[in-house]
């Protein structure tokens, strides 16, 4: 009766808070800051926004001037007579300067500047996603183990209780009141149960490797003081309507339409006329000879193409970007379909599990008085040990039962939020710095200089 008021403790504690313990236990709100401090997958996606944004800045400097200087030193010779003697002249020192800037591109600068906005834009969904894929591993990882250890303990019960039986059983064939079969189930039994034992270890060796790999060192013992609150959906339907407007997957492939509409426009555009402007500026100040003076000259020339014929070059790219721009909407009707199948899934998950809980914990209780019934007729000869084997099997399912699905609920919970857009630091209330790239994306869109310092 001990173990099975500690079997719904840590029920109790799986599905919404523990009761606080001498022993300092580590939170999930501690693992999931330490996780997202901590985690190679969010700073892989942090880097990519910021490669991606810089894809912004050279999308500006197609509408940006070029400006240049140059310098130039030279020298001749000339043969003077047959002797092959030479003269050298003096050396000649010109510098310069040049600016070069498109006027007009038929807008294919403005379609490029947009296309490279909306990459970036998708490229910061993926890292909310990948912050919620993290954080949701954390939960699954932390719930799991807890689960794992319960489980353990039982089955380490189970062995000890088996091998009780096993020693009654030889006890009762000494004494002439059992038999031969009822010492070999016993001990079939018990070798069923040391193996569902190292089963239970072997599982919970792999979670808490999973732990370790997110979280950033091994777990010790867990405790639970977390809600979920309102972020848990009150229904199917409002879940599905906060997955379709949140969830980052989707909204990430709602921006890659956008990156792919601006590279139509921009392959579209380059079928029209160009614009360019050419200023040239340059002195000898070295060298020049006294009919030339090392005053400066200079020109401005513009320069207007219009694309007639490229080998069938600028039709194929109007073709390519068309049927990305139809593929981009296809992924994103494949990606919403896929996001609202994990909504439902997680949901009826979550509803499942809670309806194995309340089951289960009658199952257990009426389990452990049929157990102790039983036990009771084998003393006086009314059950055999076969009798007792079952009962003890029964109620060790009923355990396994209420164990796995309390898990089975908190981390349906979990997987629901994370599938709604909403299981992220912010959200979740940690206290960390929250990571979006927003600064270094403003730091790029104001730069105009070619030379700058990002952080």
């Amino acid at each position: 009766m001990l173990y099975l008021r500690s079997v719904r403790a840590g029920a109790l504690a799986l599905l919404i808070c523990s009761v606080p313990s001498l022993v300092q236990a580590e939170s999930l709100r501690e693992a999931l800051t330490s996780a997202y401090q901590n985690s190679p997958d969010i700073l892989s996606a942090l880097l990519n926004i910021k490669a991606t944004a810089e894809g912004i800045a050279v999308a500006k400097s197609e509408k940006l001037p070029t400006i240049g200087l140059s310098a130039t030193e030279s020298q001749s010779f000339a043969a003077t007579g047959a002797g092959g003697s030479y003269q050298l002249s003096g050396p000649s020192v010109t510098i310069g300067g040049q600016y070069s800037q498109t006027i007009f591109d038929n807008f294919k600068s403005d379609a490029d500047i947009e296309g490279a906005r909306a990459l970036t834009e998708a490229s910061r969904y993926a890292l909310q996603a990948a912050e919620s894929n993290v954080l949701l591993q954390v939960a699954t990882a932390y719930f799991a183990i807890i689960r794992d250890r319960q489980l353990v303990d039982l089955a380490s019960e189970n062995v000890k209780f088996y091998t009780a039986q096993v020693n009654s059983a030889q006890d009762r064939l000494k004494i002439g009141e059992g038999t031969k079969i009822d010492v070999s189930q016993a001990q079939a039994r018990a070798a069923q149960g040391n193996a569902a034992y190292q089963i239970a270890i072997e599982t919970l060796q792999t979670d808490e490797a999973t732990y370790e790999r997110y979280v950033g060192h091994k777990p010790g013992k867990l405790g639970m003081s977390y809600k979920l609150g309102s972020l848990l959906p009150r229904s199917l339907d409002a879940a599905i309507a906060q997955a379709v407007s949140d969830n980052a997957q989707i909204l990430a492939a709602k921006a890659t339409i956008r990156a792919r509409q601006a590279n139509s426009d921009a392959a579209n555009a380059a079928f029209g006329p160009t614009l360019s402007m050419i200023a040239q500026i340059g002195a000898t100040p070295i060298g020049a000879s006294t009919s030339s003076p090392a005053s400066p000259s200079g020109k401005v020339s513009f320069s207007l193409a219009v694309p007639l014929y490229s080998g069938g070059r600028l039709g194929a790219t109007i073709r390519q970007s068309n049927l990305n721009q139809m593929k981009s909407e296809v992924d994103a009707l494949s990606v919403r379909d896929a996001v609202k199948q994990a909504v439902i899934t997680a949901w009826s998950q979550k509803t499942s599990a809670e309806a194995q809980i309340q089951s289960a914990n009658s199952a257990v209780s009426a389990g452990q008085l049929s157990l102790n019934g039983v036990v009771q007729e084998r003393d006086v000869g009314q059950a055999t040990t076969l009798d007792v084997l079952n009962a003890e099997s029964d109620l060790i399912s009923s355990r396994q039962t209420l164990i796995q699905a309390t898990a089975g609920a908190a981390i349906a919970s979990f997987s629901l939020v994370a599938n709604t857009g909403h299981l992220t630091a912010t959200d979740l209330g940690l206290s960390v710095q929250s990571q979006t790239g927003e600064d270094y994306i403003a730091k790029v869109e104001d730069v105009w200089a070619e030379v700058r310092a990002l952080d």
